[in-house]
């Protein structure tokens, strides 16, 4: 108590004591009005002491007037200290887009079911040590209030915020983002294989606490693109030691004693059951893994940073209070956010989901909505009070043949280049873009960069996207595919009988995407069924090596994959999305000891993602493996690219501060560029 009396004297002496916000002196700046005050370092938001320079002010801060209430609602939190004792003495001061918020109000969500299609939703509340500004350009400070590289791009040191504090009260500090890499991140007992972000070449970082507030990534070879990594990615670069390590037999010897004394086998069992095994952000929390367990267990969620944490999770949705420590405030000093209460519902049925959109069921939407949804949802907006925004995606229609097959008839005619050539030149990519996207699309190839470097030969964009089914029926005639029974259909070179099972989810790609691509494959011999499965079970099966084509959107920025490699490394993404070559990635993991070995051309790619992560962008040495890797990727098909077409974005008009997106897409981690934590409701 001595320290906290000390801690508001501090506050008080620096004219920072906690006051109305109509007290304010400083100018309530939006993005729409900047009343005078110059920008800051980083575009729509300030430092506390540089925001009071340019405005020539003091910031006094107000908080949630049900912010008590709240917090009485997450267990394990003690009663709640004054707002001054929770704000950190380092907030980041965020100008709204176009007014000052009000307090309250549910923010209703719909996603597909338990970490089906919930990325959306997760994004309005995430929070990582950078994010990009809504330009997909400029990548902007978040819990790390700065930033620094050395020269060569091998050391890589975070600046944290003085006073930042987890949503249990504790103190934030580097001991956090340490404890996340060495002891979660690269913990085979945690996660099983380390991510590719969080090494460099293959090679791990080494992480150095300079202070509580000083950070460093020390690299073993050059990788600027791990800035832009945590600048989108859904995993965090850091969790709770105070919370997760007494759990940690690595940390404490008292760890599986104390777990088993809660009901759990051992300490891992209970780092399990809050940190999942996974840096997916969305795996289920202890209330849905252990019901009967997480009554034993000090609080029902991990401590978060970001704006929300759960109270209530079942497998028919979940439920969210705002986060009383929150870092970020206001032009006027209200701390945000401003939402009080978060409530999602899972539904797989999309035809459901649109209904509910169309009856303003919902306040947001992006993830799942297809273009196919659109004129539905824009003929009721005016009814519904909602409005529809249509954004170019960054990915586009993509199927992949499974070259590593356990059918090895099947894995000798999907792994011939022949093959693949005719079964992309069979695809009709004008009559898809026409019926299935409104002719608002563009036929292309999948180049592996989206959209495309300068260093990518535009021809590549085009390569056997023609339609050209002569070409297509000649192929096939080559690899051996005969139609021997008289049916209509081809038979595998050794004349067993194949039906290519088309199974997709709605999440990854348009059912009349694939409805026209089956039947184009068909009207070249090759036999189709099409049938929609649950994203769950998509992934499963696809990762599972038990699919004959898989199908997904698919295409990152290049800023991206500066940063992470799985795209261009088997099974080319991790198992939200697109993959092929199970059996090679198998084989790259065992370092030959087991799986399928991949082709020099496949080797070649893995080498190449790695040098091209470490070039100097710009440079002949970096245009060059660039162009390489696109010519490896594109020539050999792996994965044959349709169409790429806008989606519509969905908010009730009652959300304000919404901010049209630049794109439709994950690849930026949804709603992160535009800053859900500034939305309020107005009803």
């Amino acid at each position: 108590m001595k320290h906290l009396t000390t801690f508001g004297i501090i506050w008080a002496a620096l004219g920072l004591l906690v006051g109305s916000a109509q007290a304010a002196e400083c100018p309530a700046v939006t993005v729409a009005d900047s009343m005078g005050v110059a920008a800051g370092k980083y575009p729509q938001q300030y430092e506390l002491s540089e925001f009071q320079s340019l405005a020539n002010c003091t910031l006094t801060f107000s908080g949630n007037p049900d912010a008590a209430a709240l917090n009485s609602r997450i267990r394990g939190n003690p009663e709640l200290p004054s707002l001054a004792e929770r704000i950190p003495q380092e907030p980041l001061v965020v100008a709204p887009y176009d007014e000052i918020g009000k307090y309250g109000g549910t923010f209703d969500v719909l996603s597909n079911a338990t970490e089906a299609g919930t990325s959306d939703f997760l994004s309005v509340r995430h929070v990582n040590l950078v994010r990009y500004s809504d330009d997909l350009a400029t990548v902007v400070p978040n819990v790390a209030k700065d930033w620094d590289w050395n020269d060569d791009f091998t050391q890589l040191t975070f600046f944290l915020r003085k006073g930042h504090k987890w949503s249990d009260g504790a103190p934030f500090t580097a001991e956090d983002v340490k404890y996340w890499y060495d002891n979660l991140a690269l913990n085979p007992d945690v996660i099983k294989k380390p991510k590719d972000y969080v090494l460099v070449a293959g090679k791990r970082m080494t992480v150095d606490v300079l202070d509580p507030q000083t950070v460093r990534f020390n690299l073993p070879a050059p990788k600027p693109g791990l800035v832009a990594h945590f600048a989108t990615s859904f995993a965090q670069g850091f969790q709770p030691k105070h919370f997760l390590g007494k759990w940690d037999p690595k940390l404490n010897p008292d760890a599986d004693a104390m777990a088993q004394a809660a009901g759990f086998e051992n300490g891992l069992a209970v780092l399990s059951a809050y940190f999942g095994n996974s840096d997916w952000t969305d795996t289920p929390s202890p209330l849905l893994n252990s019901p009967a367990k997480v009554a034993n267990l000090p609080a029902d969620v991990v401590p978060t940073l970001e704006s929300h944490l759960t109270i209530t999770d079942t497998t028919e949705g979940r439920h969210l209070v705002a986060n009383p420590y929150f870092f970020m405030v206001d032009t006027a000093g209200n701390q945000l956010p401003y939402i009080s209460e978060q409530d999602e519902i899972y539904i797989n049925e999309n035809e459901v989901r649109i209904l509910k959109l169309v009856n303003a069921e919902v306040d947001y939407k992006e993830q799942s909505l297809q273009l196919a949804s659109a004129p539905l949802l824009l003929e009721n907006q005016e009814k519904g009070d909602y409005t529809i925004d249509l954004r170019p995606e960054i990915t586009l229609s993509t199927f992949a043949f499974n070259v590593t097959s356990e059918n090895l008839e099947k894995r000798k005619v999907f792994g011939d280049l022949r093959f693949r050539q005719a079964m992309s030149v069979a695809i009709n990519r004008q009559e898809i873009n026409e019926v299935a996207y409104f002719s608002l699309g563009e036929p292309k190839q999948y180049i592996g960069f989206s959209p495309p470097p300068p260093f990518v030969d535009a021809k590549w964009t085009q390569h056997y996207a023609q339609y050209d089914p002569d070409l297509a029926n000649s192929l096939l005639d080559e690899v051996g595919m005969k139609d021997t029974d008289g049916d209509g259909f081809r038979e595998l070179p050794n004349g067993e009988k194949i039906v290519l099972n088309l199974q997709f989810s709605t999440q990854g790609i348009a059912g009349k995407v694939v409805e026209l691509v089956g039947q184009h494959w068909a009207n070249v011999g090759v036999q189709t069924t099409v049938k929609e499965v649950t994203p769950d079970e998509f992934r499963s099966a696809q990762s599972s090596n038990k699919l004959d084509v898989t199908m997904w959107r698919k295409g990152q920025p290049l800023a991206i994959i500066l940063g992470n490699n799985e795209y261009w490394v088997p099974p080319y993404h991790d198992y939200f999305g697109i993959r092929t070559g199970m059996l090679w990635a198998e084989w790259v993991d065992s370092d030959g000891v087991s799986g399928v070995e991949p082709p020099d051309y496949v080797k070649q790619t893995i080498e190449d993602i790695d040098k091209f992560q470490s070039a100097s962008a710009g440079t002949a040495e970096f245009d060059t493996i660039g162009a390489r890797m696109v010519e490896n990727m594109v020539s050999n098909l792996l994965f044959i690219g349709v169409v790429q077409a806008p989606a519509p974005i969905y908010h009730r008009n009652a959300l304000k501060n919404f901010h049209a997106f630049t794109t439709h897409s994950y690849e930026y981690y949804r709603t992160f560029p535009y800053r859900g934590h500034q939305w309020f409701l107005d009803e």
